[in-house]
């Protein structure tokens, strides 16, 4: 489809936009940046229901983007990173609309950061809010076995061990095993011994070998763990690739449904950006994050439902 030159002039200007927004980010300012990037994103054919509370005792909430005339579709809980220690729902708008205008329902929840809780508390918070869109997979016009879950650096890592270690489940009387699949983006997965450097992650994590190790998604493959699809930018410096090709060789080793794409080039941030409409063309993330649940279907789908192909394209 060829675009006018008025159009591309707008998407040229909507990305310097961005990239000016991403400058600021190193000045501090985050919500500038996720503000450029929400400016872009479409909201055409999706519904979208804000401030949804999850867990009262704690005043957590979450947010859904849901195609409008979503029937029996998929789920994705979608976790955001900021290094256990901020973050905030609102700022990944643009991941929502991404998915939602292809046919998939997204559950964005917030969870309790670091110094306020350690590794158990956002632990719960987010074994709770798979629970809870679990046990709401029907309102949302979807399935309780068409379940994903997604997250990206340390969201990867409280996704990955919710797909991994069955303790956090358990509560609530799930397996990881009975999600329909798992969704890494330069998540966090082998990353110890942690650098005695590093104190909010030692103050989280804990400074023994053995606290330090419940915390790595690796340590606890063995076998009943969902499909898997592990996104890594070669070119990332926060998290480093290491943890991608550990993950995957651990789920190999024991015969598990595993797919490891490494994107040449790509940066830490730069991979769960390119979900947005300014930076698409950097990198095929929501492809292939479409394609893993177009491939991984749960009985709904077996039975006949696919994914629109033609969604909202834009």
């Amino acid at each position: 489809m060829t675009h006018s030159p008025r159009r591309r002039w707008l998407s040229h200007a909507l990305r310097c936009t961005v990239l000016l927004s991403v400058a600021l980010l190193f000045g501090g300012c985050e919500g500038t940046l996720f503000a450029g990037l929400n400016a872009t994103d479409r909201h055409t054919g999706i519904t979208t229901q804000r401030g949804i509370v999850f867990d009262p005792a704690h005043g957590l909430k979450l947010d859904i983007y849901r195609p409008s005339t979503a029937t029996q579709g998929p789920i994705v809980v979608f976790f955001y990173g900021g290094s256990w220690v901020r973050g905030e729902r609102a700022w990944y708008r643009f991941v929502g609309t991404a998915l939602a205008s292809h046919g998939v329902t997204v559950v964005i929840p917030d969870y309790r950061k670091y110094p306020q809780v350690k590794m158990d508390g956002f632990m719960q918070d987010a074994a709770r809010a798979v629970a809870w869109t679990y046990h709401h997979a029907g309102t949302l016009g979807g399935e309780p076995d068409d379940l994903f879950v997604m997250g990206h650096s340390a969201g990867g890592q409280i996704g990955a061990l919710l797909a991994t270690d069955a303790s956090w489940l358990a509560p609530y009387d799930l397996r990881p095993s009975q999600l329909a699949g798992f969704i890494g983006l330069a998540g966090c997965y082998d990353f110890i011994p942690i650098p005695a450097s590093e104190q909010d992650m030692l103050g989280m994590f804990g400074r023994d070998a053995a606290s330090q190790a419940r915390a790595q998604p690796v340590r606890f493959v063995h076998g009943a763990e969902p499909p898997m699809l592990l996104l890594q930018g070669s070119a990332d410096r926060e998290v480093e690739p290491t943890n991608a090709l550990s993950l995957a060789h651990a789920l190999a080793a024991q015969g598990e449904d595993v797919t490891l794409r490494m994107y040449p080039g790509t940066g830490h941030n730069a991979l769960v950006f390119a979900l947005s409409r300014p930076f698409r063309a950097d990198a095929p993330t929501l492809e292939d994050v479409l394609h893993f649940i177009q491939v991984h279907p749960a009985a709904a789908r077996e039975q006949g439902h696919t994914l629109p192909e033609n969604a909202a394209k834009e």
